[in-house]
């Protein structure tokens, strides 16, 4: 079956950002697809700037000369820790809605959605939000650059280090945490090293620290200058140089090439040959994650029949997905927080150093009910009834045993209006369909959109059969 033009250019929109924005459908359906690609390329070209949303308090204590010294002592009062903790988790709401309408607004939607990616593979959970907010400014800056770059910038952060405890790793006592990590998790992959080479590892990377402030420090006090024989390879090495050894593995670029694979293609059908075909020419790159992006998308298989909509969007790209198709100004943007966290994904709160497992672990009842209702609740204004697991990082302070927000905007409709003003009538919610579905529209529930759509007039009729529409089953799918 030969694939639309419009189905192919939702599939392309939607794995390489966040779907298609309402304002940009017709300049995009005027150009020829094998100008799509190079169009998605460019606009994440620029490099992007830092989110900093630190409160001056915060800045103030951890930089500030006497309150350095006191915390370098461990010699804060009980309550300036607790002020410094709850201003850092209300600055850490601050960072979770920047980085959302960035997602939202930005061009460069290449370049945001692979910041996702890796924000999920390089999972960190720290409430300090100077350390989180670097974290997050390398992972952006380096999304599409180099992987080596990337690995080694997100392996010095205090973020991570603080994460995998790396501030205990010391020649007296090695502590394999993060080694064990960085190798499982963020490079060769489970399988392709033994318990040894963990040992080893841990005693390269001891000294690795950092400031209050996050900067990286290297105490050659604490270092274990000795021989390690780390994966067949012997020598006085430190971290950088453990770093090297790793990426000089062909196993870490196919592990990568992998993990991109299921995230952009397919989280299920994975052809061995394939992978091994991107992970060696993504290793023979030298680790361009641009080259790695450009073989995926502009393959054949990428628009292959099995590999269109068959992903689950994570909780993320669906609502920034929706904030796309429907330009809209939230009344409490922190509504946003509370349904991330009933939905299952909450920004800089990943469930372990594994990240989110995704896939069919998005949905379950209660999960689908509410992402279907979505749609329905922002054109009702309606309450959004929170209640979830108690889990006071999650919680950002908040109450935990149940949370009431209301889910209203100030919706503008007239982008989706003027996008089918040519549309006759008659075939006007077939091609409402097309532009919301990166699924074939031949099962639309014609029914129920009878039923539930006004027809009083054709600003009304878009509305309602553009919410009918994305609070389907097919509408989670990408």
């Amino acid at each position: 079956m030969a694939l639309s033009k419009q189905l192919k250019l939702q599939h392309l929109l939607w794995r390489t950002g966040f779907g298609p924005a309402t304002t940009e459908t017709a300049h995009w359906e005027s150009l020829p697809e094998s100008a799509w690609w190079t169009k998605v390329k460019e606009a994440s070209v620029k490099p992007p700037g830092m989110f900093d949303v630190a409160d001056g308090a915060v800045k103030g204590l951890v930089m500030g000369v006497g309150m350095l010294g006191k915390m370098e002592r461990n010699d804060l009062t009980k309550e300036e820790k607790k002020k410094l903790k709850k201003q850092s988790r209300e600055d850490l709401k601050n960072l979770n809605l920047r980085w959302l309408e960035e997602m939202v607004e930005t061009r460069a939607q290449l370049r945001e959605k692979i910041a996702l990616f890796w924000h999920g593979h390089f999972a960190s959970r720290n409430i300090n939000i100077l350390y989180q907010q670097q974290l997050l400014d390398v992972v952006r800056t380096h999304a599409l650059g180099n992987f080596g770059d990337l690995l080694r910038g997100v392996s010095k952060t205090a973020a991570m280090l603080a994460f995998l405890n790396n501030q205990q790793n010391k020649k007296q006592h090695p502590n394999e945490n993060f080694a064990r990590e960085v190798m499982e998790l963020f490079t060769l992959g489970r399988g392709n090293y033994t318990e040894n080479d963990v040992k080893e590892a841990a005693r390269a990377f001891t000294g690795w620290s950092h400031r209050l402030d996050g900067t990286f420090v290297f105490r050659l006090r604490d270092h274990d200058s000795g021989s390690k024989t780390v994966l067949g390879k012997t020598g006085n090495f430190d971290g950088d140089d453990m770093l090297d050894i790793l990426l000089e593995k062909r196993e870490t670029a196919r592990f990568i090439a992998r993990k991109l694979y299921k995230f952009l293609v397919n989280e299920t059908l994975v052809p061995e040959e394939r992978i091994n075909w991107l992970g060696d020419r993504f290793f023979d790159s030298g680790y361009k994650i641009m080259r790695l992006l450009e073989d995926i998308a502009r393959s054949d298989w990428f628009y292959a029949p099995e590999n269109m909509g068959v992903k689950i969007k994570s909780p993320v790209e669906l609502w920034v997905g929706i904030r796309r198709t429907i330009p809209m100004e939230l009344a409490d943007p922190e509504s946003q927080l509370v349904l991330q966290k009933v939905l299952g994904q909450v920004l800089f709160y990943p469930p372990n150093v594994a990240g989110w497992p995704g896939g069919r672990n998005w949905i379950d009842s209660s999960s689908l009910m509410l992402r279907l209702r979505i749609p329905q609740l922002l054109y009702r204004n309606q309450d959004l009834d929170v209640h979830g697991k108690t889990d006071d990082d999650q919680q950002m302070g908040e109450a935990a045993k149940g949370q009431m927000r209301r889910l209203s905007a100030v919706m503008d409709w007239q982008p989706a209006i003027d996008l089918f003003a040519k549309t006759p009538d008659n075939e006007l919610i077939g091609k409402i369909a097309e532009f919301l579905w990166a699924v074939p529209t031949k099962n639309l529930p014609w029914e129920v959109l009878q039923k539930n759509t006004d027809r009083s007039n054709r600003s009304a009729l878009v509305q309602t059969a553009m919410v009918q529409l994305m609070a389907t089953p097919e509408y989670q799918l990408c």
